[in-house]
């Protein structure tokens, strides 16, 4: 109803099934950064599809290894799934993934 009635805008540019996880409003700086596997999307709020801007953030390549060794399902399980994604200050946001059961954390500026 709301693609017939125009009233929204989806998201095209993940056509990869990233599994999307966590969401993170700046309203001060007018984005929407979107945590999925094995990236961040930077995303505009005027428009999603415009300026798109993506973090490529995988898991180790040993650590996807163990994974799968662990018996894990390799398209599933073993992928850096972005978990938090939180404002530190003005510039950086603090952001974790999953890291095939390796956990990852880090700051990411946003200049």
């Amino acid at each position: 109803d709301l693609l017939l009635s125009n009233s929204c805008i989806p998201f095209l540019g993940s056509t990869e099934g990233l599994d999307f996880r966590t969401l993170l409003l700046d309203e001060e700086r007018g984005r929407l950064l979107v945590g999925a596997k094995d990236h961040i999307f930077l995303l505009n709020l005027v428009d999603v599809n415009k300026n798109v801007k993506k973090i490529y953030w995988p898991a180790a390549k040993e650590k996807v290894e163990l994974c799968k060794l662990a018996g894990k399902d390799a398209h599933t399980e073993c992928a850096s799934f972005i978990r938090v994604l939180q404002p530190y200050n003005r510039t950086h946001v603090y952001v974790c993934g999953t890291g095939a059961f390796h956990p990852l954390c880090g700051y990411i500026e946003l200049g």
